[in-house]
């Protein structure tokens, strides 16, 4: 799912970088006011998981990757702003010193899967769950939390390299950026991930959650006193 560059054209990659710098410093701001001393090795930890997990990149069809994220579980566990800073600063780290993902294209890569992801997961988890914290209700809710975040991010991911053939055309006809349309790029996407590493991403979300619930259950964000 990362984006490399020369996939995107400049009226892409610029304004989504503008959207990511404007995210960050929300962020970074609620985060200084809702994350306690004590969460600050959690916030860690689910940066360092999150770089784990993204690194099982597998190469499927449209010109990018497919891996789980875990940016749902973080946003269940720490909150999304909070997950917003920690998935942001794995992807930043992976294209400067890794070059998974392109420079000109952290702005995408950190909306695609830093924002679109934990705030999508989060609501999702927050509408099906309610305020339950045991049952089945909260382990499905966690799920599908991740499950449509991940593809949420990947149909977002697919829709911004889709439209590049329609920006940027060479003298041949060919595209000057990402060479497949919306119609190969939006199925291929959405299909890879919900089939196969969306699932994958809900059973991550669905098996850490219900760790923390066994032990640590104070410390999620999502049905905490102060988010019942």
């Amino acid at each position: 799912m990362h984006i490399p560059d020369g996939y995107l054209s400049p009226q892409t990659y610029a304004p989504l970088w503008g959207v990511s710098l404007l995210f960050w410093s929300v962020a970074l701001r609620k985060m200084k006011k809702e994350l306690s001393t004590k969460q600050i090795p959690y916030l860690a930890m689910a940066a360092a998981f999150s770089f784990l997990i993204q690194m099982f990149n597998i190469p499927i069809p449209g010109g990018t990757t497919g891996h789980a994220v875990g940016a749902g579980i973080i946003a269940i566990l720490l909150g999304p702003w909070t997950a917003v800073i920690a998935v942001s600063v794995v992807l930043i780290i992976q294209s400067v010193v890794f070059g998974d993902g392109g420079i000109t294209a952290i702005g995408a890569n950190c909306f695609n899967m830093a924002v679109a992801i934990p705030f999508v997961s989060y609501w999702v988890f927050k509408l099906i769950n309610r305020k339950s914290i045991k049952g089945a209700r909260v382990y499905v809710a966690a799920f599908f939390a991740g499950h449509i975040g991940l593809s949420t991010g990947a149909i977002v991911t697919a829709m911004e390299l889709g439209i590049q053939p329609l920006i940027a055309r060479g003298a041949d006809g060919r595209s000057l950026y990402a060479p497949y349309p919306l119609s190969i790029a939006v199925p291929v996407m959405a299909l890879e991930h919900f089939l196969l590493f969306s699932i994958i991403e809900g059973m991550v979300t669905f098996l850490l959650l219900k760790y923390f619930l066994k032990y640590e259950s104070d410390q999620i964000y999502a049905i905490s006193v102060k988010e019942a």
